[in-house]
């Protein structure tokens, strides 16, 4: 009884891909450690000590991310690369120009990555949200090109931001800014990720054939 209790358990956590599947508490903790990190410490320390501590929060994050799930999605790894290497040129040249042209600069990647590869018939949107939904061909397409659209327009907000503001104003916008934006164009995609949910086409073609 006990095997089928832990077999019920692991399927729950891995769910129907076969991987582990992160609580959505953790994951938010995870995304948020690092940027209140960067924030708090970039109030009391100045912004070259705020980017080595969010050099170190990011790796933390890909190591008790892999820890827990025993893999790290491809965006967060993206992001701890630009991290890493433009925190490592901003901490050592003591230029906070390279932190500030990161976003610019990574979220340019993503944008053109993402719109590129659809320009030549190849989705990397199912693999950027580590199959967390199933949506048909058609809604993967119109949710590629919207969330291409939208980075492009975050990095042109932070080269926006990044020259008009302070360097702590700016730490206050990639924290307290560049997230809620994200989170409200996330939950505006909900209708057409509904319409196009693969496994709700699947149960009504299902459904349709029993009459």
């Amino acid at each position: 009884m006990s095997e089928e209790i832990a077999e019920k358990k692991v399927a729950e956590a891995t769910g129907a891909s076969g991987k582990r599947r992160m609580r959505p508490g953790l994951k938010f903790a995870l995304e948020m450690g690092p940027l209140i990190l960067f924030f708090s410490v970039n109030h009391k320390f100045g912004i070259f000590p705020a980017t080595g501590a969010l050099m170190v929060g990011v790796l933390t994050t890909l190591a008790v991310s892999y820890a827990v799930v025993r893999h790290v999605p491809t965006m967060p790894l993206v992001t701890a690369a630009f991290v890493l290497v433009f925190g490592s040129l901003t901490f050592f040249l003591q230029d906070e120009t390279f932190i500030k042209l990161k976003v610019t600069i990574l979220y340019s990647l993503f944008g053109a990555s993402l719109l590129g590869a659809l320009w030549f018939g190849k989705l990397l949107l199912p693999a950027v949200f580590d199959m967390a939904f199933h949506l048909d061909e058609e809604g993967w397409r119109k949710l590629t090109w919207r969330w291409g659209a939208f980075f492009f327009f975050l990095a042109g907000l932070n080269e926006i931001v990044r020259r008009v503001v302070t360097t702590d104003a700016w730490v206050s916008f990639k924290v307290f800014g560049i997230l809620p934006l994200t989170l409200i164009f996330a939950l505006a995609q909900a209708p057409l990720i509904m319409r196009h949910e693969a496994h709700r086409e699947e149960e009504k073609e299902e459904a349709e054939s029993h009459f």
